[in-house]
């Protein structure tokens, strides 16, 4: 695979962190364009997009070419996204317009994702496919679940000033083929984020760390949205920690049922996160800025696919009914 066009669509937190270190490495060979909207645009066109990174003392500031218009842009080789998996329907077809015959498209997503059942083997349930997470098959007719490439991105990040993004520590992103196949494409993709100083590791079982990364998704951006509380205010409260242990063994369960395997316990899982320090989930940081909050994928489809396993998950069950009425005030509020 040649990669010599990378467009990074949806540069906010995530995809801004992704893209500002692509630019800052690529050289004439490669060229990387992001698709983004609204002030943070305004700022990346007039002053370049800006990285301070976990103890760097001065931040990263680069220069790309920036548009809310994918159509402006040439196909691509390789896209990224950084969407959370309830914007990325609406913005299917600007990806489409991306695509080539030969074209990766990367997704970086929380949770269970659109294309989750593609070619899976363990689960008795290939090529499953949900209108929660694709509503009427957008996803899967304009880009085609075999464009996929999954990730699970293990790095806090969050958008502090239009064009501005701040990271929590230097995190890692484990990629990996539905397929399980460890492709050509996989290996090309994982060198180029290499290259631009990104902790990159491949997986043939990208489903699995899917499940491991929900354990804390699942419990922790629901109760925090609830409460409104850093992740070190959670981690030193009784009840909650009681709660979010809750939350994990539910996890657990779903995940066992469809074939995944946890290379942590619960409470291997609830001692590392006591380590994350004082910092705003993604749900938390929706909350704050009257956005709409990721629900579906991260507590709706648990609930879902426990029903589908007959997995019990009663305290998800609570806290999605909690967390949806959250998110309904919280925008007519906005």
């Amino acid at each position: 695979m040649s990669i010599e066009t990378i467009c990074i669509y949806g540069a906010g937190a995530l995809g801004g962190a992704i893209a500002a270190k692509l630019a800052s490495r690529a050289n004439d060979d490669i060229t990387v364009s992001v698709v983004a909207r609204g002030a943070h645009l305004d700022a990346i066109r007039s002053n370049g997009l800006s990285l301070r990174e976990a103890d760097a003392e001065t931040p990263l500031n680069v220069r790309l070419t920036a548009t809310d218009d994918p159509k402006t842009l040439p196909p691509q080789d390789l896209v990224i996204t950084g969407l959370k998996g309830h914007q990325l329907a609406p913005a299917a077809e600007g990806i489409a317009d991306l695509l080539k015959q030969d074209t990766r498209v990367v997704m970086i997503l929380n949770g269970i994702p659109w294309w989750y059942f593609h070619r899976d083997t363990r689960s008795g349930h290939a090529e499953l496919q949900f209108d929660e997470l694709d509503p009427g098959g957008r996803l899967w007719r304009l880009i085609g679940p075999e464009r996929v490439i999954g990730c699970v991105a293990y790095q806090g990040a969050e958008v502090v000033n239009p064009g501005e993004i701040q990271l929590s520590h230097k995190g890692r992103f484990v990629l990996g083929e539905p397929s399980g196949e460890m492709s050509v494409d996989l290996e090309a993709i994982a060198a180029v984020l290499t290259g631009a100083d990104l902790r990159i590791a491949t997986t043939p079982d990208i489903r699995s760390e899917i499940w491991s990364k929900l354990m804390g998704n699942a419990a922790f951006n629901p109760i925090s949205a609830l409460t409104r509380a850093l992740m070190t205010d959670i981690m030193t409260d009784p009840s909650l920690m009681d709660m979010v242990s809750k939350v994990m063994k539910e996890v657990l369960a779903v995940g066992h049922a469809l074939g995944a395997h946890f290379s942590m316990t619960v409470e291997q899982r609830l001692e590392q996160s006591r380590h994350i320090g004082g910092v705003r989930t993604s749900m938390l940081q929706d909350l704050i800025g009257g956005k709409a909050l990721e629900i579906t994928p991260l507590v709706g489809m648990l609930v879902a696919l426990g029903r589908l396993t007959a997995q019990p998950t009663p305290v998800s069950e609570t806290m999605l009914a909690l967390v949806t009425q959250l998110d309904r005030e919280n925008r007519r509020g906005s």
